[in-house]
């Protein structure tokens, strides 16, 4: 790890109060979002990757075609986001090379965004990235950090994206997410999870050692719920803020209200979910805008029949092809950033 830890005396508020609607002028807001779009595999098949069914010959008979509606759709719901405008940073996952990732914003021309990507030891070549608007912001760093999962498997970095605002000089770190899945079951999963959670921690602590001001976002697919084990005790995030050092999950209000990003088995999942350091609700250079946290799923990305209605319109179910838009709902929050004095 890059940074280094020192002793710090961390003060600040557990009541600072969450800034509302109705912002100073002379700021600016920011729109934070993050999408897993199910498998944005390109048609070839990499020897080095477990890729073979995102081929023309494999089990899903992946086609150009069927790439090129695949990117119309993700394209027309990110141009959804932020009321037609686009999120000025966008986390997504399951996204198989940094090609993709460039295919997909040189589609998004209203914007100057840019992509931070790295390869990943993923077997199946699934990947984090983080785009960005330049400019609004400057890249000081990235960085990834390995997972080591109990039983030796092989899965996701954690992405991390150092961004500096370029109006007010305020520097926000993004910590992108996708943690192993609930594949065998959730109960015989989780240790996965845990040891996720546990690196997602140390790499906050180190940032907050450094500064204990830090303005961290941490978004993705945790494939845990706000309640787990791994988001709730070993992560420290939750509904509020009661000691220092403790995050503040800002799906938890949805979540309580049986609101999710993924449906299994018709049962709703928040497994999509934005958490945020203590400094960006203490009032002060970047705050989260109070209730703006959203699940954003327009009208036309739902399902409307059969036996998934109501689910996220994926592109596959099994190796059946729906030409929809993902398995997952996005999620994106408001941010204010005062301007530097």
């Amino acid at each position: 790890m890059k940074y280094k830890s020192i002793i710090f005396l961390l003060v600040f508020s557990l009541s600072a109060p969450l800034i509302a609607g109705g912002f100073d002028s002379g700021g600016d807001t920011i729109y934070v979002a993050s999408w897993n779009v199910e498998n944005l595999f390109d048609t070839e098949d990499n020897p080095l990757k477990n890729d073979d069914e995102f081929t023309p010959e494999g089990s899903k008979k992946w086609t150009f075609e069927k790439l090129e509606q695949k990117l119309d759709n993700l394209e027309r719901v990110i141009n959804y986001m932020n009321d037609g405008c686009g999120p000025d940073i966008l986390c997504l996952q399951e996204v198989e090379n940094i090609w993709m990732a460039k295919r997909l914003i040189y589609r998004l021309t209203y914007r100057d965004y840019v992509v931070a990507y790295r390869d990943s030891p993923d077997e199946r070549g699934i990947d984090v990235t983080v785009i960005y608007d330049r400019s609004i912001f400057s890249v000081a760093n990235v960085d990834t950090f390995s997972v080591n999962l109990p039983e030796g498997d092989k899965t996701r970095y954690i992405m991390l994206v150092e961004l500096k605002h370029k109006k007010s000089g305020e520097t926000i770190y993004i910590l992108g997410n996708h943690w192993p899945s609930r594949s065998g079951g959730r109960e015989k999963s989780e240790p996965n999870r845990l040891a996720a959670a546990a690196k997602l921690r140390t790499v906050i602590d180190s940032l907050t050692n450094l500064n204990g001001n830090a303005n961290i976002i941490a978004l993705g697919d945790f494939n845990d719920e706000p309640d787990n084990q791994s988001i709730a005790r070993t992560l420290r995030a939750g509904k509020k803020i009661e000691m220092p050092g403790d995050l503040l999950n800002l799906s938890y209000a949805k979540f309580e209200n049986g609101e999710g990003t993924y449906n299994f088995r018709k049962d709703w999942n928040m497994i999509d979910q934005i958490i945020v350091s203590g400094a960006l609700i203490d009032g002060r250079g970047v705050d989260y805008a109070a209730n703006s946290f959203e699940i954003v799923r327009p009208e036309y990305m739902i399902q409307k029949e059969g036996d998934y209605k109501g689910a996220p319109l994926r592109t596959f179910v099994g190796n059946r092809y729906f030409g929809g838009f993902s398995d997952h709902f996005p999620v994106a929050a408001k941010f204010y950033i005062k301007e530097s004095k």
